[in-house]
């Protein structure tokens, strides 16, 4: 992946279709980032993020931190309305979306491959998300992607080109990363289900978005009933 194009004076993505402005149940933090003494568990407030001038912003999801959240929530993602919503009328940068690529070959116990995955990856990618994927293999259903290395590396060094990060995540583990990222002035937002979210990642950061708060306006509708195509039955 190459940054040397990105600059501050244009953008390079031209923001989906907006939503409508709908009311923001967000957490935020008593204080600024340089005060001493903060509370852990932020307080609520409303539509902050339409209030504020973001400037431009970057999205960064980690894949199977939201999937397992929105399993917990139990509804599924719209990921057009997730980054309408996580977008929320800025200038967009880049929407990055972090998963592992299941590249195992089919057995008698296990005869589906990854079509679907892939379908779906491909769909991200036609719909404004830069995909960055994993390999891995299944053998041991224990194992979980784990992408938190690029996922630090891209918000440090694309920190210089966006003014607003949005980290799509609860792991304790982006907790340096994201307090690197806000010692440069950069504005850390972090987006996950409260319970699923180290309270040390909601102390760095400069806002804590509750998943359960905005699901609402992030799932699919039932109504709907859509899906992503395979590739193997896509003529794309």
């Amino acid at each position: 992946m190459t940054n040397s194009s990105f600059t501050k004076g244009k953008n390079s993505y031209n923001h989906q279709a907006e939503e409508p402005h709908l009311p923001t149940k967000i957490h935020i933090k008593n204080g600024s980032k340089n005060e001493v003494s903060r509370q852990r568990e932020p307080r609520n407030d409303v539509s902050i993020t339409n209030d504020l001038n973001r400037g431009r912003v970057a999205i960064f999801i980690d894949g199977t931190n939201l999937f397992h959240a929105a399993l917990q929530l139990g509804i599924e993602i719209d990921y057009l309305k997730l980054l309408c919503r996580l977008t929320a009328g800025s200038r967009l940068l880049r929407a990055f979306f972090y998963t592992g690529v299941d590249i195992s070959r089919p057995t008698p116990t296990r005869q589906r491959t990854n079509d679907k995955q892939q379908g779906f990856l491909f769909w991200m990618r036609r719909n404004g998300y830069r995909v960055v994927t994993k390999e891995l293999q299944a053998t041991d259903n224990t194992k979980k992607p784990n992408l938190n290395v690029e996922i630090a590396v891209d918000m440090i060094t694309l920190a210089p080109h966006y003014d607003t990060a949005v980290l799509v995540s609860g792991d304790g583990d982006l907790t340096y990363a994201v307090n690197a990222v806000s010692s440069t002035g950069v504005r850390v937002e972090v987006v996950s289900l409260r319970t699923m979210t180290n309270d040390c990642l909601i102390d760095v950061a400069d806002y804590f978005i509750d998943l359960d708060s905005i699901k609402q306006y992030i799932q699919k509708d039932s109504h709907l009933g859509y899906g992503y195509r395979t590739l193997s039955n896509s003529n794309l």
